[in-house]
């Protein structure tokens, strides 16, 4: 038993005892993330090796029914590791939604979260006197372990295992204990069944599991959009009508629709993949054997903290009792939705489908084990006859219409950070794709028998350090590309000093040393090859793989800025363009002659090229001269430009068609405020170079009627000089990427300028040749497909 006060359970010279303390001085209640999780920035050390653990039961055992434990009474710390188990999931069951644990249940799979695992730490030391680190919690979860860690005493003080599940012969020899346990996981795939091959036909009755994950649940959708096939869907929850509730709500959560026909082809079961059998009575397993065409298994657990004992359960087990059933009765092919994580040992050269995937003694993270045995389980399995499928993604990026992400998702985290911060971390490639694209191929393979049985890699087109770079300085965020572990610390040191809530679990999984070995495995690991899935695209006249780039991010991107991940270009940041504009006219009181002079000088400016694209807003900055306002020059406090704003759709009763609108805010010497409004519009058969030169102003003061109006042109002779050779792109750009950033605002702005002087004389045809409501929009679409092929044309010469 450890000293009071003293180190870990694994690292005797660690102290939690400050962090402790912090949590303690809450006082009563929950803490929030970004508070409990502040002093756990800093990484421990790496894990001690552990004692055996007890290897699993075959995996049509039944499950002992759970014990409810109770706490040991306060200040009085147990002795042995059968009462402190007992103590400890006590305490775990107050953060637990039935409120008990079992002793060899994990903790995690029964429902704890990270910010809980903080509390319980604290807890363990303040009513057991027990320290004990995260890394133990994480690492295994089952309180029995837990109790067996903090003792030393070995896993035969568990419960006796059955006799046909002995630990291999080798296992002295073993490198260490996860590899132990997961020879031991293996050898459950001789114990399936033996069965004929599956039958080549189209699926008419599909079990899904994972259905309210973020892929499950786009898959779910997509196997109901390319087959006539009935979906059931396993769903863990204590009964069908609560598992139908749950599936109901995770589909609304992800925008997905759960209408009369989804339930109508859709039936929901209460199940758990966890458990032999997969928790089913009898009957619903039988009819799961007989009437299932195909099996799709997306359920796992992703948490990349988690060691290879907590996540066996749901990642290694749970697809084995699924072999069990595909072989079980009517001969089924299982389709695993497996990962690239297979690859992820450091320095491995390719990755190609066939491949052979990474040692298993150089994989570090429990998440990349707990993958790879599942794989190698199944290839087991297919010894005794199971068609088995890999579809293996990347990392998963946000939907590219409808912008849903998976906040859990390492990208997300690498991509709010380098928004937020502005570096880029130095890396080879990024296998990343948007998780619409990874679910209709997932779902045409399902859905085509002469797919079946191979391996196919769903990971897109790899992202390169240089592509990632020029779509960020494009954007308008210059960003600076460090050195790993430097973007690294300056990260957790950020996090530290100016917490982020929403990159909390970035931080805490670069906080952990086997965590960032995952990490970096996956960011100087080489671009997955593709080659089997582009063909089977190419046959079935599916999309292709593409780069997850700026344009396919944009919704997701929009989402992340708004919940607080990411970080949008925004006016205090340094221009990314800019560009003067003058203009001089006469302005009277409204309805009278206009007889003042009044010069205006602007600066115009944008963030970012998203900024207009997105919102088609400028802004501006600068002074107004005009004596009728004041003596002195006012100064523009607030101001935008809007381009083509309600679409160029012409002002009520009236042909003008705005081209441009301008809204300023602006403040006198003795501190009076005005606003200016002000239209750039065009008109059928006017002169197109006067209409953009030409604005039609109003002013007033603040809170008031206009009490001025007037007209203002810029001069020719300053146009050309001004608004294109007297462009200015951020200095930090290279000279190319300032010339592109030139180029790409002019295209940009001159097809909408064009398009604004066009609409007149295309409604006007419209009225008079074509009566169809949507005219005035073919024609607009035309000219859209022709700024499209001069981008493209304007990337070929770059």
């Amino acid at each position: 038993m450890p000293e009071a006060g003293g180190g870990t359970s694994r690292d005797r010279s660690v102290s939690r005892r400050p962090d402790e303390e912090v949590i303690e001085r809450r006082g009563p209640g929950r803490g929030q993330a970004a508070d409990l999780l502040a002093r756990f920035r800093k990484s421990a050390t790496g894990p001690a090796p552990a004692t055996p653990q007890a290897p699993p039961g075959p995996v049509s055992q039944t499950p002992p029914g759970p014990a409810v434990p109770q706490p040991a009474p306060a200040g009085a710390p147990p002795t042995a590791a059968g009462p402190l188990a007992t103590a400890i999931a006590g305490l775990a069951g107050r953060f637990l939604p039935d409120g008990v644990a079992d002793l060899d249940t994990d903790l995690f799979d029964a429902g704890l979260s990270s910010v809980d695992a903080v509390e319980l730490v604290a807890l363990m030391a303040r009513e057991l006197d027990l320290s004990m680190s995260l890394d133990d919690v994480f690492a295994d979860a089952r309180p029995r372990r837990l109790a067996q860690r903090a003792t030393g005493t070995t896993a035969t003080a568990a419960a006796p295992l059955p006799a046909a599940s002995t630990t291999p012969a080798d296992a002295d020899t073993a490198p260490d204990e996860d590899v132990r346990t997961i020879l031991a996981d293996l050898a459950l795939a001789d114990r399936l069944p033996f069965s004929r091959q599956a039958e080549r036909v189209r699926p008419r009755r599909i079990l899904l599991t994972g259905a309210t994950g973020f892929l499950g649940s786009h898959l779910l959708l997509d196997l109901l959009r390319q087959s006539d096939a009935e979906v059931v869907c396993l769903v863990r929850a204590a009964d069908d009508t609560a598992a139908a509730k749950r599936l109901g709500q995770a589909l609304a959560g992800y925008e997905q629709p759960w209408t009369f026909e989804v339930r109508r082809r859709v039936t929901v079961l209460a199940g758990d993949i966890r458990q032999p059998r997969l928790g089913l009575a009898q009957e619903h397993w039988d009819s799961l054997a007989h009437e299932t065409d195909s099996i799709v298994n997306v359920a796992a657990a992703v948490d990349f903290l988690r060691g290879y004992p907590s996540l066996r359960q749901t990642n290694v087990l749970g697809p084995l009792h699924l072999a069990e059933l595909a072989m079980t009765g009517r001969p089924k092919p299982l389709h695993h939705i497996s990962s690239v994580a297979v690859f992820n040992e450091v320095g491995i050269a390719t990755m190609a489908e066939d491949d052979p995937i990474a040692h298993l003694d150089r994989l570090f993270a429990g998440y990349d084990k707990s993958k790879w045995a599942a794989e190698a389980a199944l290839r087991r399995a297919r010894e005794h006859g199971l068609t088995v499928t890999f579809l293996r993604p990347g990392a998963i990026g946000g939907h590219s219409r409808t912008g849903v992400y998976n906040p859990s998702d390492l990208s997300t985290g690498l991509i709010g950070a380098i928004s937020r911060f502005r570096t880029v971390p130095a890396f080879r490639f990024l296998n990343l794709a948007p998780v619409d694209w990874v679910s209709k191929v997932a779902a045409a393979v399902v859905c085509d028998p002469r797919a079946w049985g191979r391996n196919y890699h769903l990971t897109g087109r790899a992202e390169t350090l240089p592509e990632l770079v020029k779509d960020m300085k494009l954007a308008g965020m210059n960003v600076r590309t460090t050195g790993w572990q430097q973007w690294r610390e300056e990260l957790l040191r950020r996090q530290e000093t100016d917490p982020v809530p929403e990159l909390d679990f970035l931080a805490r999984i670069l906080s952990s040393p086997t965590a960032v070995k995952l990490f970096e495995a996956l960011m100087f690991g080489p671009a997955a090859d593709a080659e089997r899935t582009e063909e089977f695209l190419a046959r079935n006249r599916l999309p292709l793989p593409e780069r997850y780039g700026s344009e396919a991010q944009l919704k997701a991107f929009e989402r992340m800025a708004r919940d607080g991940v990411a970080r949008l270009p925004s006016r205090e940041d340094p221009p990314y363009l800019s560009f003067r504009e003058r203009m001089k006219g006469q302005v009277g009181p409204v309805g009278q002659a206009a007889d003042t002079t009044c010069r205006m000088a602007f600066t115009l400016s944008i963030a970012s090229m998203y900024q207009v694209v997105r919102h088609r807003r400028v802004d501006v900055r600068g002074q107004v001269f005009c004596e009728r306002l004041h003596a002195e020059p006012l100064t523009v406090l607030d101001g935008e430009i809007w381009v083509r704003p309600d679409e160029g759709v012409p002002h009520r009763h009236g042909n003008d068609h705005p081209l441009l609108r301008y809204r300023l805010t602006l403040e006198d010497r003795d501190g009076g405020r005005w606003w200016l409004e002000g239209w750039k519009t065009a008109r059928a058969r006017r002169d197109f170079w006067a209409q953009t030169r030409t604005l039609e102003i109003t002013v007033g003061r603040e809170g008031e009627p206009a009490s001025l109006a007037g007209v203002v042109r810029v001069p020719g002779r300053s146009y050309v000089p001004d608004q294109i050779d007297g462009i200015r792109v951020d200095p930090r750009l290279s000279s190319q990427e300032q010339r592109l950033a030139k180029l790409s605002w002019l295209s940009w702005f001159f097809v909408q300028v064009g398009m604004g002087l066009a609409e007149p004389s295309m409604r006007a045809a419209a009225e008079l040749l074509d009566l169809r409501r949507d005219a005035i929009d073919r024609d607009k679409d035309k000219l859209r497909r022709k700024f499209r092929k001069l981008m493209i044309q304007k990337e070929e010469i770059r």
